[in-house]
């Protein structure tokens, strides 16, 4: 399975500290954000890798290059203007081939090991990895019921953690360009083939620079 990491956000919520350097180098716990998901992935076994990138691209393809010093193979997806999350995944899909594929968020941390997750969608078109809550985000966003299965509606619900699994069928059929992933995740919840897995462990949203000084903590124990 290959993966694709999330890199091409403006990070403007982690200003002033993005004002020069892009969110994915920010460094917790010695080494940059982007850098934990490279060796977790090349850990896991999963070698083959696409990354979006916009914002100060060149910094971020020159820190990481072709990803050989982490055990992985990096292909680059530039984008001119970040494309929300959607258009990035569509415009990457040629890299990305037809199989289903891993994304994450480069702006968050977590210790799941993607090699626990199952290697098949089914006919499902993703499956979402979901954690507790967090104190920022008490009310979550999604329903993971007895099934598996996750919908929307009233009820205890858990917060999507920037990890899934997806089909490329889910943005294959739109135009290339700027459009956001999270209606397209809707409307296949709608249709039942969302499935979901429930991250008990440690796992952190680095969206300010509180959070990520937090995090720097705890990685250095």
């Amino acid at each position: 399975m290959k993966a694709m990491i999330l890199a091409a956000g403006l990070g403007t919520r982690m200003r002033p500290l993005t004002d020069h350097c892009p969110k994915p180098l920010l460094e917790a716990g010695g080494k940059p954000l982007i850098v934990h998901h490279l060796e977790r992935f090349a850990h896991a076994g999963i070698r083959e890798l696409v990354i979006n990138v916009s914002y100060r691209a060149e910094q971020i393809v020159d820190a990481l290059g072709d990803g050989s010093a982490f055990g992985v193979s990096i292909a680059w997806s530039h984008e001119t203007t970040p494309l929300e999350t959607g258009g990035g995944i569509r415009q990457a899909l040629p890299l990305l081939g037809d199989e289903p594929f891993l994304l994450v968020n480069g702006d968050v941390w977590c210790d799941l090991d993607p090699a626990t997750l199952p290697s098949s969608l089914g006919t499902d078109l993703a499956r979402l990895v979901l954690v507790d809550n967090p104190d920022h985000h008490r009310d979550g966003d999604f329903l993971l019921d007895a099934n598996g299965r996750v919908r929307e509606g009233p009820g205890p619900r858990l917060t999507y953690a920037g990890i899934a699994q997806l089909d490329p069928a889910l943005v294959a059929d739109r135009d290339e360009g700027s459009f956001a992933l999270a209606p397209l995740l809707r409307a296949a919840m709608a249709d039942d083939r969302v499935t979901g897995h429930h991250h008990r462990g440690q796992w952190v949203d680095v969206g300010t620079p509180e959070r990520l000084a937090s995090l720097d903590r705890i990685l250095r124990g």
